[in-house]
Formats: C-alpha cells, structure tokens, sequence
C-alpha cells in the first residue's frame, strides 16, 4: 500500500505544476487548447485536449508524406467559390471579378453546367429561350477573368434533362447521364474551345452524397467510370489539361455499400474508388474543407469525425494507394456565419461573422504551415445575385452580400492573400510562387531532375524569397555548385553545407545534392537572398522543414490534465461558496 500512496503522491506532484501555471495563465491555456481543439469554450477545450491526448497515445498519425514532389503546390493558394453564370448584369459580373483580383485572389471556381450549354439536345449549344448562343455568356466570363489576371477552375457536371431517360425527375436533376460517353463528349467540347485559356477542370462534385449523385446508391466505381471517360476526352482536347477529382462531401456513413445508401464516408468512397481503378485517371484530388462545429485547429483526427483535420485521412488514403505524389486542392473551405434569429437550422456549425473571419485567416494559415501536399483552397463562396436564399442556412457563407457590401471575412482574406509569399514545409519545386527570380535564370527540362526539370543560374543571378520553419536546404544537380553561392538568411551572410544524407523522410534522386543552408531557426518567418558569384548552378528544389522537440506530447499531457485539474478545483471553489451562502 506504501508504494502505491508513494506513486499517488508522486503523480499528484507532477499534475501539480501544470495545474499552478495553468491557473496562473489561464488565458494562454485557453489560446493553446483552442489551437488542440478548434473549441472556444473552456469546458468544450478541456475535453477536446483529453480527447485529443487519448488519439494520439493510442493511434498512430496519419501518414501524408510531406516531403514528396509533387506538380501544382507551389501556387497561390487563395480561391473563390462563384457563381456568375447566375448573374444577369455583366457590370456585375465585371465589377465581382474586380473585386476577387483586388482581394488577392488568384483562382476563381466557377461551374459551367452541362444543362446550361448543352441545352435542348446533344450537340445543340443554342440557347433557343433568348436566341443566342449557350457559350456567349461563359465566353465573356473567361475574357473577364483573363482581364483581371484570374485563373478559372471550371467544374463541369449538372446534366441536361436530355440525357437521363427519368429527366429531370425528383431527386434526379444532378444525377448522371445514361451514357457517359455524352459526357465525354461535352467535356471534349469545354476543353477543346477554352484551350490555351483554361487549364483547370473539376469533374462532378460530390458524388457520395444525394442529390448529387441522384436519387440512386452511392456508387464509387460508376464515379470512376465517368472520371476516366472525362480525363480521356479532356486529355485529347488539350494535352495540359488538369483534371481534378471530385471533391468529396464531408460525411461518416460508413454503412456498406451493399445496404444501398445515398450517402457513404468520403473515406469509405475514396477507398472505393481507389479499389475500382481511379489511379492514373486525375492529376490532383479535390476535397472539401468546411470547419463545420469546430475551428481550423481542430486537432482530433478519426473517422467519426468531420472537421477541418478530415482531411489527413484523404491524404492518408492516397498515400497508401501509391497516390503520394498528387496534391489535394480544396474545392471548397469555410464557416457558416448564420444569424441566431435565422428560421433555418444551422446544419453547418454557426459562427459569428466575427469569428468567420478569423477561422478563414487560421485555415489558410494551418494549411500554409502544416500541409505542403494541399495546393489552391476555394473560399466557399462570394456572393449570390440575390438575397432570396437568405432563410436557408449555407446563404450565409459568403464574403459580400449581393448589394456588395462586404463581410469581416472578405477583409480578412484581401489582408492575408496580400501578405508576401512565403514559402513553408515541404520538397518545393524551383517555380514556386514565393520565389523571386533576378537576372537570367533559364528553366532546364531534364528527365534526371525531379519533376523533369530544374532552373539554372549564372554569375550575377540572384533569388530571394521568405520562408517559415526552423531548417532550411537546397537540391543541387552538382556538388561542386555550392561553392558558387553566396547566402544570407535575415541579412546575415551564413555558409552553406553539403550533405550526404537528406532530411528525415526526404527521397533525393540519385545525382542531386543537398545544401544545408540553416539549422535550428526560429519558427518564423526569415528572408533568404541567394548570389551566384560564379560560374552557375543548377537549382532543383528547397527543402523546408520543422524540427520539433521530443518532449512535447509529454508537455501536452501534462497541461490537459493540470487543466482539468484547475477546472474541477474551481467548480469545487465555487460549490463551496454556494453552500456558504446558503448556511
């Protein structure tokens, strides 16, 4: 017995630390259980963070493969959501892109419906209700973006009633054509009149839930079955095409497909689909990233679970199946600002406007930190033309209303997507956004390079760019090229250092050399200037990364339960109180 009171002791000493500086700085406790769990309530937090610390004693971390090189990352990643084939005015139209380029956004996702161009009958692009043609108004739309340095990721699905022998019955408005092969066939059409224009395609959007998929079961490998007809037709309309998956909805029916469910885990189909043969039939996986009940810092990862860490377990999936060089792009990301006073439920989560706000600048930034396999993410989404949908719940995503005034989050993200590139964790490629050329750098395309290709610099070339994590290295085609280099991190000239071996979980192919330029930086932002001081060299990526201390989880451990003792110890205080009143 004296040595299990000897062990109570002691693990009531050691509990006993947390819980004094935790009651001591209750408000940074407060902000760093937010960052664990996405909650903004105490209590909510204390539970969070223990739930947390239970996931990640007991279950390994999802395994995302950060360090592969992979095509289109290096991008801007600030997207939009809009819907201008809806809006009738093209002033408006003008006046929407203007204000998306003036925000700093460089994507907008804009869908072009089948429905709405393909109108009447296949192979008919006449639009016979107002006499013109269906292309007219998507025409001006891609000349518009093209103006205010915009690129389109179209998304192409919602089928005519022409091409379904049920119409468009109830519950069936969205579904599938009878044959895909009529699919194929108006992607070739999009692609082949935008190509050179538009470079970005998403096929279909959600199909593992209804309505989206129609009023039928779920059905990952008939998804795949168009996703391979529609990457075939797009790839021979235009060879550059990108095609992007569709992003799957955020749900956790895990029921199996036998049953016949309208709506399956976006787990569940993706493993499908997989298992039906989608490898090889899409450059880049589309998702959705909605926060729904809790913040971007939502930390607990599990199946059961739908929020903004969801995502993880996609990135996981396509690891395993061999996918770990292709990005995820999310087709949609965002919080649902729905008024207190509003008839409808609020089926998304609600945050104040406020707090949308926030939670927009903190997902761009958790992803920027944390994730460099997630490329474009699309706010969802920048106004409607009209206030009528205001009683139903996803209204009240947006960024402007439609007399365009704007909302907190639209300020929020022109600050941030204004900020300058920065570029963070991850096997970058030489054409990063975040990197700022000087002088006569040339890209090289050579089979040997990562990716096909490297950038190549001479006496008196310079780079610049800003970078966030605590190590930092470059890939060089030749040893020899360090010598070549002169370097500064924050002003300051440092010496860089070959080394024979990569970082932790980095695959270097055989001929490259990694330069160490920095170890042990502040996580924070630091500015990098890069002088060729002669002859040349070969640039082939930069590593970025993030060393982290070993005792950290035992830190978090720690401060969960100090916190859940400070909780309970105050109850008790104020319990206390009470029944002194009381007497």
């Amino acid at each position: 017995m004296k040595r299990y009171a000897c062990y109570f002791l002691f693990i009531l000493c050691i509990l006993t630390i947390p819980a004094a500086l935790a009651y001591q700085n209750l408000d940074l406790l407060q902000h760093v259980m937010a960052h664990w769990t996405g909650e903004s309530d105490l209590k909510e937090q204390i539970k969070g963070t223990l739930a947390l610390a239970y996931l990640r004693l007991t279950r390994f971390p999802p395994q995302t493969a950060p360090f592969t090189p992979m095509r289109h990352t290096g991008l801007s990643p600030y997207g939009v959501n809009t819907f201008l084939e809806q809006e009738a005015d093209p002033l408006k139209v003008e006046q929407s892109l203007q204000l998306i380029a003036d925000a700093g956004f460089h994507w907008i996702r804009q869908e072009f419906p089948w429905e709405d161009i393909e109108i009447s009958a296949k192979g008919d692009f006449w639009d016979h209700k107002w006499n013109v043609s269906a292309w007219e108004k998507y025409d001006r739309i891609v000349a518009l973006a093209e103006a205010h340095g915009l690129e389109i990721i179209a998304r192409l699905d919602n089928p005519p009633a022409w091409s379904r022998s049920v119409g468009n019955a109830e519950g069936w408005s969205m579904a599938p054509p009878d044959r895909y092969e009529d699919f194929g066939d108006f992607v070739y059409a999009v692609v082949s009149r935008y190509r050179g224009r538009i470079r970005y395609y998403q096929i279909w959007n959600e199909p593992n839930i209804y309505p989206e998929w129609g009023d039928q079961p779920a059905d990952p490998a008939a998804y795949v079955e168009l996703l391979r007809m529609a990457y075939r037709r797009a790839k021979e309309a235009d060879p550059n095409a990108v095609i992007i998956a569709a992003g799957l909805a955020q749900t956790t029916e895990e029921t199996p497909s036998e049953f016949g469910p309208r709506n399956m885990s976006d787990l569940l189909y993706l493993e499908k689909m997989y298992q039906a043969g989608v490898r090889g039939f899409f450059d880049i996986m589309g998702c959705q990233l909605y926060g729904l009940w809790t913040g971007p810092y939502d930390r607990r990862v599990s199946r059961d679970r739908t929020n903004f860490s969801r995502v993880e377990l996609l990135r996981e999936i396509m690891v395993r199946y061999g996918d770990a060089d292709k990005p995820i792009w999310a087709t949609e990301v965002g919080w649902n600002a729905i008024p207190q006073d509003s008839p409808a439920p609020p089926i998304y989560g609600r945050v104040s406007e406020e707090t949308q706000a926030v939670y927009a600048i903190e997902a761009y930034r958790r992803a920027a930190r944390e994730w460099p396999w997630m490329g474009v993410m699309n706010y969802w989404f920048f106004r409607r033309p009209s206030d009528a949908e205001r009683d139903q719940a996803w209204y009240y995503f947006r960024l402007l209303e439609p007399d365009f005034t704007p909302l907190p989050v639209y300020d929020a993200l022109a600050w941030l997507a204004n900020e300058p590139p920065t570029m963070h964790i991850g096997y970058h490629q030489e054409d990063h956004w975040a990197l700022n050329y000087v002088g006569d750098w040339r890209r090289i395309e050579d089979e040997r390079a990562v990716l096909g290709a490297y950038a190549l610099g001479h006496e008196g070339d310079r780079l610049t760019f800003y970078m966030e994590g605590t190590d930092l290295a470059l890939v060089l085609r030749d040893a020899q090229h360090i010598k070549a280099l002169r370097t500064r991190i924050d002003g300051r000239m440092v010496s860089p250092r070959l080394s024979w071996s990569a970082p932790s979980g980095v695959s270097i192919e055989q001929g490259s050399f990694v330069a160490i330029l920095a170890r042990g930086l502040a996580d924070a932002r630091h500015r990098v200037e890069l002088e060729v001081v002669s002859g040349a060299i070969a640039l082939d990526g930069i590593l970025v990364w993030r060393t982290q201390p070993a005792w950290g989880l035992a830190v978090f451990v720690a401060f969960a339960l100090g916190a859940a003792i400070v909780r309970i110890a105050r109850a008790a205080a104020s319990m206390s109180q009470e029944e002194r009143k009381l007497s």
